[in-house]
Order: structure tokens, then C-alpha cells, then sequence
């Protein structure tokens, strides 16, 4: 009796764990993205519409994020390093909750060459979600999104691979 309590317990946490995740994200693959500015590296004001027609992946983190730091190596060799020099392709990576200055730093001490944008205010974030890191959204020409997860495991990072790949032939 005591096992299956336990079970019962942890099927209830998972399952509500579940349906937070599901009912964090407040946009769908499908639907499109949602309108925002952000400040580049130079601290020029952007929107997110000038980028139509190039295919763009967001990146939401934070510098204290486990599965984060485990994801954005593969940020950086996996998708930057291959499309940088791509006029079709732009890479967001928003440090959700961080100043500027927290994102620079952190880029140096990782020796990423990749921008790193600051969100401190979850401006851009709270768009697309109200928790849990690391995220990944994939925008087509279209301005349409065409991929979405959270967390960071091998399977969805190789399926985010193929779609950036299928989408910029």
C-alpha cells in the first residue's frame, strides 16, 4: 500500500509538471510570433519584423540554468558556427532576468562568439512563456513558428536541428 501511494504521489507531480510546462508556453507552433523589440549587441532598438523573411531561432537562458549551460555549447557549434555567415538565418539568445553586463561577462567567461541580448524585465520572454529554461523557438520566412521546446535533451535538440537545416537549404 505504501508503493503504490508513493506511485500515486509521484504520478500526480509528474502529471502536474507536465500540464505547467504545457500551459507555461503562450505560443503554439503554428501561430505567429509574437511582436517584440529587443536591443542588440550595440544596444540598437530591433523588432522582431525587420527579420522577415530570414528564419530566426530564439534562445531563452539564464547564466544559472543547468540544462542551459549544458544546451548553449551546442548553441554555438551546432547551429552558430554553421549559419553565421547565412543572410537567411538570425540566432536570438536572450539572457531572461540579465543586464547587459551580466550577459557580456558570462559570454567571455564562456568564450561564446555568439550575441548574447539582455531581457532583464522578461520583456521578450513573457511573449512566448511564464516559465521554465532553456526554451527554443523557430520562426519561419513567414514570421510563423514552426518549432517550440523547453528543457534541453538530445532528441529535440537534433530535431531543431533538422528543421534549421530543411529551412535554410
Amino acid at each position: 500500500m505504501k508503493h503504490l501511494a508513493t506511485f500515486i504521489i509521484i504520478l500526480i507531480c509528474t502529471t502536474t509538471f507536465a500540464q505547467d510546462r504545457e500551459t507555461s508556453t503562450l505560443v503554439k507552433v503554428g501561430e505567429q510570433a509574437p511582436s517584440f523589440s529587443y536591443n542588440d549587441e550595440n544596444g540598437k532598438s530591433q523588432m522582431i519584423e525587420d527579420l522577415k523573411g530570414k528564419v530566426i531561432m530564439i534562445n531563452f537562458f539564464a547564466t544559472w540554468c543547468g540544462p542551459c549551460l549544458k544546451e548553449l555549447p551546442h548553441v554555438q557549434t551546432d547551429i552558430y558556427n554553421k549559419y553565421k555567415n547565412n543572410p537567411n538565418f538570425k540566432l536570438l539568445v536572450l539572457g531572461r532576468e540579465h543586464s547587459k553586463e551580466e550577459v557580456e561577462k558570462f559570454k567571455r567567461q564562456k568564450g561564446y562568439t555568439f550575441p548574447i541580448l539582455a531581457d532583464p524585465e522578461r520583456k521578450v520572454y513573457s511573449k512566448f512563456a511564464t516559465g521554465f529554461i532553456p526554451r527554443n523557438f523557430i520562426i519561419d520566412k513567414n514570421g510563423k513558428i514552426i518549432y517550440s521546446s523547453i528543457g534541453f535533451n538530445d532528441k529535440d535538440f537534433d530535431e531543431l536541428k533538422k528543421i534549421l537545416s530543411e529551412q535554410l537549404k
